[in-house]
């Protein structure tokens, strides 16, 4: 009788340590690795870089990191990041500009990141964070953020780089795909629709007689975060005038200047809220914006030519230049699930429909991602939700 007390002792003593083992460095959730939300190890379900189950931790669009109750967490995913937003986002923009012996422009960094209080020197390849002459000259790119560095980038928008929208409309989804998206003539469609984000895009066009579908282009974009509404649109011009700015920016119900000289910049966000910046890119027609956390956006205003209108047969009336963006999308910390004509191209496991190997390969979706207005997160597949309480007053 005894024997068998102490054997029932050992056996219970072996199902508490494997129960504490399982619990501490359990086996993945829905990633790949070990680990879960309660003990260290590896594996969660938001995938690439560091993070947990619940999408907790810092981070950008290529990595990022994060725990739950002490457990670390590395998967796989689509260089989406996490999904929560965390105060060292906003840290990307906190910093002071001033300018060396050198002519190299410095950066010092104020948010309490790990550049806390350090100095970014623009590298001599890249001298200025506004260089004169954008078009012909790489920029200085501060990041007082996690990454903390200072490195030089094109600011403009490469219509064939990853996340890109030009012509009529022609998009370069996050796996690489180029594709057409038609929508339709003074539709609005969610390009971007996800739990922090939505990107609405208002479509202008002409349908030559004849023909059974509009010719389209995109006019105007509303960016929807958080209780703010950012909104950029190429005004109507009758006839194009590279001296003459035909952009338009608002914010909420504001109407926004962005100035000519100077800085060139607009900022806005206070205390616990996203950074936004809004600057000149060149001279006139060209801004690039950047909402901390979420997104970084090139654009550029352009009108369809005569030489293009005659090749392509649009047929455009002689009063209407049709002044469009052009525009390069970045994402920082989309979820796995995110929707709109360009999001779902981010999703992990997103395999292209489109046709390969044809001039204009076709994406169908309108029906899915149509909204009531350009200001409105609503369609069928849309994610993005505003904050309980909040009015969008744009």
């Amino acid at each position: 009788m005894k024997s068998y007390s102490i054997l029932v002792v050992l056996v219970i003593v072996l199902l508490c340590t494997e129960a504490a083992i399982v619990h501490g460095q359990g086996k993945g959730n829905n990633g790949s690795g070990h680990g879960n939300s309660h003990g260290k190890g590896k594996g969660n379900s938001n995938g690439k870089g560091k993070g947990d189950s619940d999408g907790k931790g810092e981070g950008d669009s290529d990595e990022g990191e994060g725990d739950s109750d002490d457990g670390e967490g590395e998967g796989k995913n689509k260089g989406n990041g996490v999904k929560k937003k965390n105060k060292k986002d906003d840290d990307e923009l906190n910093y002071d500009m001033s300018s060396s012996k050198t002519g190299q422009d410095r950066a010092y960094c104020k948010g309490k990141s790990a550049c806390y209080q350090k100095t970014l020197v623009c590298p001599s390849e890249c001298p200025q964070r506004k260089p004169t002459k954008n078009k012909k000259q790489k920029a200085c790119h501060i990041n007082c953020g996690s990454k903390c560095e200072a490195t030089c980038k094109w600011r403009k928008p490469k219509c064939d780089g990853y996340g890109s929208l030009c012509y009529d409309p022609r998009f370069v989804g996050g796996d690489g795909v180029m594709f057409y998206f038609h929508g339709a003539k003074g539709g609005n469609f969610a390009i971007v629709s996800d739990d922090q984000l939505q990107i609405n895009a208002h479509f202008i066009g002409t349908r030559p007689q004849g023909r059974t579908r509009d010719f389209t282009w995109v006019q105007a974009l509303a960016v929807m975060f958080d209780t703010h509404t950012l909104a950029i649109a190429a005004n109507r011009v009758s006839h194009w005038d590279d001296n003459v700015d035909a952009l338009s920016v608002r914010w909420d119900d504001e109407t926004i200047t962005i100035p000519y000289d100077g800085e060139g910049e607009c900022r806005k966000g206070d205390g616990d809220e996203r950074q936004v910046l809004v600057e000149r890119t060149d001279d006139k027609n060209s801004l690039h914006v950047k909402i901390s956390g979420l997104v970084e956006m090139d654009i550029r205003v352009r009108p369809i030519g005569k030489e293009e209108n005659k090749v392509h047969n649009y047929q455009l009336p002689d009063d209407d230049a049709f002044a469009h963006l052009e525009t390069q999308f970045k994402f920082t910390n989309l979820s796995d699930e995110v929707e709109g004509v360009l999001g779902k191209t981010y999703q992990p496991e997103y395999v292209s429909p489109v046709k390969r190997g044809v001039a204009m390969p076709m994406m169908g979706g309108e029906d899915k991602y149509q909204t009531p207005s350009l200001f409105s997160p609503f369609c069928k597949a849309c994610r993005f939700q505003r904050p309980s309480g909040s009015v969008a007053t744009i």
